[in-house]
């Protein structure tokens, strides 16, 4: 049983898995090279949980308590007790293998190293380590207090009780875990990227403008965000980032290409909500355009995104990336997807999914919209993934 959690980096994700680890009782101790950090950190924590007090969603005796199983220091050695230590740094393989390197000679060989990366790969993460078995990917999703899924990535070193240990660790700490290969983007960034990238190539197209997309997607996709909102709510260079990481990740694979609209607008230092101005301008709202309400153009823009979504989460279960279950709970539970995009695929029907890929794979002779093996045979053979 695992008592004593660490966590490396204090910034905004690790701050969010230790009250998570705290709330569940464990005691934790989070560790930053930056006292500022640290100091900064704690302060945080302490107002969100003075605010779930005054929500009447944990006492003030509930509130101390996690306070009291929390230890803050800039000494990674202070990491010794733990069995269980997740890296929620910056995405760099290079720091990453100086952490592990230094908490391997630090903790004992049955604590299990886990990474919260959500875009590297959990074996190259790995190789650094004396006992590679003990390493596995833990990916929350931001804020991790409120957002219930949690990608297990085990990599190829990793043991089958490493895996058992963290997926019941986890499970019990009240989260929804899907168990997937340690692919790039795992399931939720993999997956996810037509939503961002088809939208980006209608915009290119001429088709309709940012604010047309973004109300298709919402208003008759039931999507929480549309695709431009979202990426500016994110950060448009973040995302131009994981984009870049993937397409590099899956050789250049013309499913993950990422957009020259995109690319442009983060070198204009457009980033979205935190510059004042992204695909919108935040400073004065008034000048964003308003959208061209026209349900057969909406429907069009839904229909072409949505069925390419539908065949990057198929190829997810035709690589063995995740369960059809998983890859629907992932895309539900980890970016508010309005129903799993496999239950989605039945309800449209695949033989129409089907026939629009082909229709734009005639039309354009582009890979990004090869049908999947997998969603030709399910057609061939009358199958439906929610029989």
């Amino acid at each position: 049983m695992i008592e004593t959690v660490g966590v490396v980096g204090a910034g905004t994700m690790g701050i969010g898995i230790a009250q998570i680890a705290a709330q569940n009782e464990h005691q934790v101790i989070i560790y930053d090279h930056s006292e500022a950090q640290l100091e900064k950190a704690k302060l945080g924590l302490e107002k969100v949980l003075s605010r779930l007090v005054e929500k009447e969603r944990i006492t003030a005796s509930d509130r101390k308590k996690i306070l009291d199983r929390m230890v803050f220091t800039p000494k990674i050695s202070e990491l010794w007790p733990c069995g269980l230590v997740i890296e929620a740094i910056v995405e760099s393989i290079e720091i990453k293998h100086q952490v592990f390197e230094s908490l391997e000679n630090i903790v004992s060989e049955h604590c299990i190293l886990a990474t919260n990366t959500s875009s590297l790969s959990i074996a190259s993460i790995g190789a650094s380590l004396k006992i590679a078995e003990r390493i596995i990917g833990i990916h929350f999703f931001n804020p991790a207090p409120l957002m219930p899924l949690v990608e297990i990535i085990p990599s190829i070193q990793t043991t089958e009780q490493t895996t058992t240990i963290s997926k019941n660790l986890i499970s019990n700490w009240g989260k929804t875990v899907v168990l997937c290969k340690d692919t790039p983007g795992f399931i939720v960034n993999r997956v996810a990227r037509p939503f961002y990238g088809e939208a980006l190539r209608i915009y290119e197209e001429g088709i309709a403008d940012f604010s047309t997309i973004d109300w298709a997607l919402t208003e008759i996709g039931g999507f929480r965000m549309g695709p431009f909102t979202l990426m500016d709510y994110i950060g448009n260079d973040v995302n131009f980032a994981v984009t870049e990481s993937v397409f590099k990740a899956f050789f250049y694979d013309p499913r993950f290409k990422p957009s020259f609209t995109q690319k442009r607008y983060a070198e204009a230092g457009y980033f979205g909500r935190k510059s004042g101005r992204g695909y919108y301008d935040y400073n004065d709202i008034k000048l964003n355009p308003k959208p061209q309400i026209d349900k057969a153009l909406g429907e069009k823009i839904l229909n072409r995104i949505l069925c390419l979504l539908i065949n990057e989460a198929i190829d997810a279960v035709f690589m063995g990336v995740a369960t059809s279950k998983d890859v629907d709970l992932a895309m539900t539970k980890g970016v508010n997807y309005p129903k799993g995009l496999l239950k989605w695929g039945d309800e449209i029907g695949l033989d129409k999914i089907l026939k629009q890929l082909q229709n734009l794979f005639d039309y354009y002779g582009e890979d990004r919209y090869r049908p999947n093996p997998l969603l030709r045979q399910m057609v061939m053979e009358n199958k439906q993934f929610y029989e």
